[in-house]
């Protein structure tokens, strides 16, 4: 009988489709082939000797072997990764797998291990694809433990930029020092590195710096301007993460940003509302931008002669988070149908090179019959005790 096999291989700590079908997080080469077709369909993981045990335990596979009990006529090679592939292929071989299936992932050394022995190669595009988008339930809890930590950051960081001292330059001042981005930022790593999270370099951006909605900021924080804060950790242990923007105002709210905002958190409800299985990332992001529009702002860049006042949604209304902090799909003009355990944000934001940057951001994982906002932290812009 002619078998298939579906094989993942790679280091699960840095390949996160293998790391999510296997659950079992390593720094070493490994593989994992899942045989199909056969008298004895089964999955078998591959994983240093050292490593056995531990899988044994904890890892999502049938069955759990090392390098050296797959070892070719020819031998191991003394290198690592070489030897699991060789290993790999060699496993199939002895399962009579004449064809593999492979996803984006695969690592061209595997694949050239096992072409060498004769086997076929294809290329499913969506292989770990679907599977990732469609969150089970240990990991909807872990994106709601990471976006708990996430809020927990941002309400700190906001309320230390809303309760600072100003001076005569209009700049915050904390601790006797002038507050910047960077001391927000460090804020922010500290609280999250304490916490063992992971925290990529956050957005703290103030006033017109904001207008550009991926500017990291940088330099004193100013009275009255807005502040966008942006914060996305990943989790050291289960490796998902988090995504949270709130934009803060220290001192008086102008007519101008209040208005603005307010057309922010209308635009917010209403993608939410909209995102549900069976409707399009489109659909969500026209639902989102419409709001925007009837409220008198424009969408998309703008153009070189646009005036200093211009205000628009220049981004689309968000993305899917998981392992990684942008994940397929997209919630924008081409957006694909949406599933049940997508995990999505939903992040409308207005800028204007003239003020500054509004931006709200949650995060929301898809049910059966709509979703489940992971967030309950405040939407304002005055964060002062």
């Amino acid at each position: 009988m002619s078998n298939t096999a579906k094989v993942l291989a790679g280091i699960p700590k840095s390949n996160y489709s293998l790391y999510h079908k296997i659950r079992f997080l390593v720094g070493d080469p490994t593989a994992l082939i899942t045989i199909e077709g056969s008298a004895d369909d089964h999955s078998m993981f591959i994983v240093r000797d050292i490593e056995m045990q531990r899988a044994r335990r904890d890892a999502r596979a049938d069955r759990i072997s090392c390098p050296a009990d797959h070892r070719p006529d020819e031998g191991l090679s003394g290198d690592r990764e070489t030897a699991t592939a060789q290993a790999t292929a060699e496993y199939l071989v002895r399962h009579d797998v004449t064809s593999v299936i492979a996803d984006r992932t695969l690592p061209y050394i595997f694949a050239h291990h096992i072409s060498l022995r004769g086997i076929e190669i294809k290329y499913d595009a969506d292989l770990g694809v679907l599977e990732r988008r469609q969150k089970d339930p240990e990991e909807a809890a872990w994106l709601q433990e990471s976006q708990a930590m996430t809020e927990q950051a941002m309400r700190m960081a906001c309320e230390l930029i809303a309760n600072a001292e100003v001076n005569d330059q209009q700049q915050l001042v904390h601790a006797g020092e002038i507050l910047t981005s960077e001391r927000v930022r460090s804020a922010i790593d500290i609280f999250l590195l304490e916490r063992d999270y992971f925290n990529p370099k956050s957005i703290v951006a103030c006033g017109p710096t904001g207008a550009d909605c991926h500017d990291y900021g940088t330099g004193p924080i100013y009275s009255e301007q807005p502040v966008i804060v942006d914060i996305f950790p990943q989790n050291r242990k289960t490796l998902y993460y988090g995504d949270c923007t709130r934009t803060v105002v220290h001192g008086h709210i102008s007519d101008e940003l209040t208005r603005m905002h307010m057309a922010v958190c209308e635009a917010n409800a209403a993608g939410c509302a909209a995102a549900k299985p069976g409707v399009t990332g489109e659909d969500v992001h026209k639902a989102t931008i419409q709001v925007i529009l009837e409220n008198g702002y424009h969408t998309g860049l703008p153009t070189a002669d646009a005036p200093e006042s211009f205000c628009s949604m220049t981004h689309g209304t968000g993305h899917a988070v998981g392992l990684e902090v942008h994940e397929p799909p997209l919630l924008d003009f081409g957006g694909p149908e949406l599933l049940p355990g997508d995990c999505l944000t939903i992040e409308p934001g207005l800028y204007c090179r003239a003020i500054g940057g509004i931006r709200v951001e949650d995060m929301i994982i898809l049910t059966d019959n709509g979703n489940s906002n992971l967030n309950t932290l405040y939407t304002g812009l005055d964060w002062k005790n």
